[in-house]
């Protein structure tokens, strides 16, 4: 019988980008896209038609235990990806982050434990770290919560845990490092940066230069994701999933605008700056576990997905406010 799978969160970048490979390998897909009266299906409507049609689209509400467990009824694997994200949003609405990471994952381990699914993917996130106190990062590194965010997804993270040693639930932890690829919002800084320069921007608005961070493409994330769920021996264990290389913002900035044949300057913008103790400094992911384990290993180099990314956005520039600043 084919493998039904649920993809909670299947509207946003990964959870399209998963959605179609899942689909493309021959599982039956059941997606949860967060209800609303235009029926609109988030980045789902961007993959193939083809695709598409195989789909099945559950419109729901992560936050509602109810119509959580009957998401998950009938699924043999759950990829819970549902989750607010962009961290200079939960500092204006950490109760939002309370809700929909911690409480719906909850909703989603105890809707998987009452229907006896067979494998749960859980998403964490590298800010769940903070700023490195080591580098690379490995799964043994402490959890700082250095945003509302972070603490939101640093108690999922928890709940996950207890769940796996209370119940015994089949559940494995994915913790990405920066994804990026087709299909990611403004509020992510390589689409911030790429959008401003290919509508011929002068000056690129941009936050602190210094933060290192570790960007994996979205391919290779995807393969990730469907590495740990067939793995055995991830369950109840975080996975962490990156490239392994870190880079400033200064200078993944510098390297988009030659990539976009770009002469813009950059420029400091107030906005988009963080707290001082809330800026996570550094992130580089150690994937010793990843490679040795799962047997993944980036196929991309940062300029390869940079190119593809540069390519996507540059054909639908259409569907990004690049001259509003994204929370």
């Amino acid at each position: 019988m084919t493998t039904r799978v649920l993809i909670t969160g299947a509207g946003g970048f990964i959870g399209s980008h998963l959605t179609e490979e899942l689909v493309k390998t021959g599982y039956s897909v059941r997606t949860m896209v967060h209800y609303n009266s235009q029926n609109n299906w988030g980045w789902l409507e961007k993959i193939p038609q083809k695709v598409l049609d195989s789909v099945e689209i559950f419109p729901a509400d992560i936050r509602d235990p109810f119509v959580v467990r009957k998401s998950v009824s009938g699924c043999d694997i759950v990829y819970h990806l549902a989750a607010l994200i962009p961290i200079p949003y939960s500092y204006l609405a950490p109760a939002s982050n309370v809700e929909t990471n911690t409480m719906g994952t909850l909703n989603v381990l105890q809707a998987c434990l009452e229907e006896g699914t067979e494998r749960i993917i859980h998403t964490s996130t590298s800010e769940a770290y903070g700023t490195a106190q080591y580098v690379p990062i490995d799964e043994k590194h402490p959890l700082v919560g250095q945003s509302p965010y972070s603490a939101s997804k640093i108690a999922a993270d928890k709940l996950t845990e207890s769940y796996y040693n209370s119940f015994g639930l089949p559940v494995s932890t994915i913790r990405p490092f920066n994804t990026f690829g087709p299909r990611q919002s403004a509020r992510a800084i390589i689409p911030t940066i790429i959008t401003q320069a290919l509508s011929g921007a002068k000056l690129i608005s941009l936050g602190s230069l210094n933060p290192v961070r570790d960007f994996t493409y979205i391919d290779d994330m995807v393969r990730g994701f469907m590495a740990i769920a067939n793995s055995n021996d991830s369950v109840g264990e975080v996975t962490n999933v990156g490239r392994g290389e870190g880079i400033s913002v200064g200078d993944l900035a510098k390297l988009i605008l030659d990539l976009c044949n770009s002469s813009a300057d950059i420029v400091f913008d107030v906005r988009r700056e963080r707290p001082e103790k809330s800026e996570v400094l550094q992130l580089v992911c150690d994937n010793t576990r990843a490679r040795e384990v799962l047997g993944w290993q980036p196929k991309y180099s940062l300029r390869a997905g940079l190119e593809r990314t540069i390519d996507w956005i540059g054909s639908n520039l259409e569907y990004y406010k690049w001259e509003i600043y994204n929370l």
